[in-house]
């Protein structure tokens, strides 16, 4: 393992490994455009190596000398597993397996928050709120398979994206209604975190709750379901649950905003976002993000935007690899070479 950050050798492989998908793309060099390949579903390899040697070697024209992935989890040590799925990644091992000679292993939201930076404003959609303040702190989350938390800061005239397990704090009610429906909710030793409501299997939960409380028999037992039923206005708890997902969402973005002053803007990402604009876009949202007295001035002046780029973290992988001396991306720790 070394430390240093330095250039990395093209051609560079950058993946962005999800709990449920992983997403490739090869950079011949620092100005041609990407090698893109598909969507690679995790549970269909036993190994992150595996999927890169049947499903991205095979098809690309070049070979590459470097890998930068980003991971949904914490990077530690030399055997890191994902949060979310089976995969653990052992990027001394890709050396063998793969042929490449340097290794680099960042978190998924570090990622997606230099997407922040790589990404124009015509890949985003604003959700109220003033203009950012040029050069001020960011935060970048996401609910997916888990829910994604990283912030996004200027200094010494670099972009520094700083990664965290955000996604895990705790998540409590405040409304009458809320603790009706808190009781009724799953929970991991005890604990209702942000990931058992602000993501796929927390937006089922949070349907169960209502249901529950509302004496309904569940109907839907999918993510897709809820969300579809609830912004056709097809089904009542389905709504009411995507209502209180939205609001939740708003809130932690909220306390994430206060955490970072991030009068640069508060970006979410990934395809549940993208796919539930509408709801975002209702009152609700903005209502319960701004409602941080004695702030609430400060925070109804800050932008929220959905990130609509389906790559986005390959594009913030993509603006590191080439220009590693834009961002103050911490690689100690994180760089294995074969040299």
């Amino acid at each position: 393992m070394t430390s240093g950050a330095g250039d990395l050798e093209f051609p560079i492989l950058i993946g962005d490994i999800g709990g449920t998908n992983a997403r490739f793309a090869i950079l011949p060099d620092a100005h041609s455009p990407s090698i893109d390949f598909p969507i690679v579903h995790t549970h269909a390899f036993p190994t992150l190596d595996d999927a890169i040697l049947s499903d991205v070697l095979v098809r690309s024209p070049v070979k590459p000398r470097s890998v930068v992935v980003a991971i949904a989890g914490p990077v530690n040590g030399d055997e890191i597993p994902l949060t979310n799925a089976p995969w653990v990644i052992r990027p001394a091992g890709m050396f063998a397996t793969t042929g490449v000679s340097d290794v680099v292993v960042l978190n998924d939201f570090e990622a997606q928050a230099l997407a922040v930076v790589a990404l124009g404003t015509e890949h985003m959609e604003k959700i109220g709120g003033g203009e950012p303040q040029p050069g001020a702190g960011r935060v970048v989350l996401g609910p997916g398979t888990g829910l994604g938390v990283a912030g996004l800061v200027r200094a010494c005239e670099r972009w520094i994206p700083i990664p965290g397990e955000g996604g895990h704090m705790d998540i409590g009610p405040r409304t009458p209604r809320d603790f009706d429906i808190f009781p009724h909710l799953e929970r991991i030793e005890g604990r209702v975190s942000g990931e058992q409501i602000l993501c796929g299997r927390g937006l089922v939960n949070a349907y169960r709750a209502v249901a529950a409380v509302s004496g309904v028999t569940p109907r839907f037992t999918e993510p897709a379901e809820v969300t579809a039923a609830a912004l056709a206005r097809e089904d009542a708890v389905a709504e009411e649950a995507l209502a209180f997902f939205v609001t939740c969402l708003a809130r932690t973005a909220g306390d994430l905003a206060l955490v970072f002053k991030s009068q640069g803007g508060v970006f979410l990402t990934g395809g549940i976002a993208q796919k539930i604009v509408p709801a975002l876009k209702a009152p609700n949202f903005r209502a319960a993000f701004e409602d941080k007295a004695p702030h609430t001035h400060m925070m109804q002046a800050i932008p929220v935007y959905v990130i609509t780029a389906p790559l986005a973290a390959l594009a913030g992988l993509a603006a590191y690899a080439r220009r590693p001396g834009d961002f103050g991306v911490e690689t100690r720790g994180r760089r294995w070479s074969s040299q």
